[in-house]
């Protein structure tokens, strides 16, 4: 077998924390199966991020940098990604399972005619290298157990927020090196003209560590003020049932379900949601969940760890003051 290949991603000059997880995991399964672990980083101009990467394990960070990956292009990336393979002969390539991770991880896998394994939630090495890996379909109602096969190489994306990542040693560095990118015509025959950007300091759904979302029991645009207010106290991410997005309450970027984002969250607080079987697909791999619905019958309590049986107008500013008290 070849190496494990991570990759690295970022945003405007900042590691994302699923790159944390990637490269955490890397470095296990690496160690597990007694081969090395590399992380490919590619990016505008990002060489200066190489550090941050070792702290979790990465001993050798491969980089392909330039202005023509200053933004994310399919094309771009995946040709870049494919030379990094070829060159390191990975043969276990991992990703975060992000917007980014998931199409280019796609696309890799068909230009290496490669096993893709999308969404994992658990990578098991076997006493033989036998690599067996969980995904969970159909809304996590089957659990998929997948083993690579053939010589070729797999493509994984992890989901965000399952794989802990390692305590960094910020004693470590990184053996930096760069590798040149011959991007032919086609690789460049799309180019990103302009990026709007969610709300200045509004926190990723999938990175989120708290996550606080209302639903159609919030019978009003107006009254997210609450959640937003809650998600304030706690310091979370503000999410949305699919009925509350399509009802124009909130934008599709916060929508948690199978039609949305799939979050894994240390904290999923659920106001005013039933918990219809797509809205659960989104977030029952929540570490713990906090119901609150003045229906006693509600689908959401059968997951919950903790419900609440209540008007969510009564019972939401009592926890906002009963969290300020305990903050002090």
């Amino acid at each position: 077998m070849g190496c494990v290949l991570t990759v690295a991603e970022q945003r405007e000059n900042k590691l994302k924390k699923i790159t944390h997880e990637v490269v955490s995991e890397g470095k296990r399964l690496s160690e597990k199966l007694g081969l090395e672990m590399k992380c490919a980083f590619i990016g505008g101009s990002v060489a200066g991020l190489a550090d941050e990467i070792s702290q979790y394990g990465a001993k050798d960070v491969l980089i392909a940098e330039g202005k023509e990956f200053d933004k994310y292009t399919s094309m771009t990336y995946t040709a870049a990604l494919h030379e990094i393979v070829k060159k390191t002969n990975a043969s276990i390539i991992l990703l975060g399972a992000t917007s980014m991770g998931r199409d280019l991880g796609a696309r890799l896998s068909a230009r290496l005619k490669a096993g893709f394994i999308n969404d994992c939630t658990s990578i098991d090495a076997g006493s033989n290298n036998d690599i067996t890996f969980l995904h969970p379909m159909f809304g996590g109602k089957v659990w998929s157990y997948l083993k690579g096969t053939g010589q070729n190489p797999i493509v994984v994306t992890l989901r965000p927020n399952v794989f802990s990542a390692l305590t960094p040693d910020k004693t470590q560095k990184a053996a930096v090196e760069k590798i040149d990118i011959k991007l032919s015509d086609t690789d460049l025959r799309a180019k990103v003209i302009e990026l709007i950007m969610a709300a200045e300091g509004a926190v990723d759904l999938t990175e989120a560590n708290i996550i606080v979302s209302g639903g159609r029991g919030m019978k009003a645009p107006e009254n997210f003020k609450l959640i937003e207010d809650l998600a304030l106290t706690l310091g979370a991410a503000i999410g949305a049932s699919r009925a509350a997005v399509d009802a124009g309450w909130k934008p599709h970027s916060c929508q948690v379900g199978l039609t949305g984002r799939t979050v894994s969250p240390t904290l999923y607080v659920a106001c005013g949601i039933s918990g219809a079987i797509q809205h659960l697909a989104g977030m029952s791999s929540s570490k713990y969940i906090v119901a609150i619905n003045k229906d006693p019958d509600a689908p959401i309590f059968k997951i919950a760890d903790y419900g609440i049986v209540g008007n969510v107008f009564e019972v939401v500013p009592l926890l906002i003051e009963e969290i300020k008290k305990v903050r002090g």
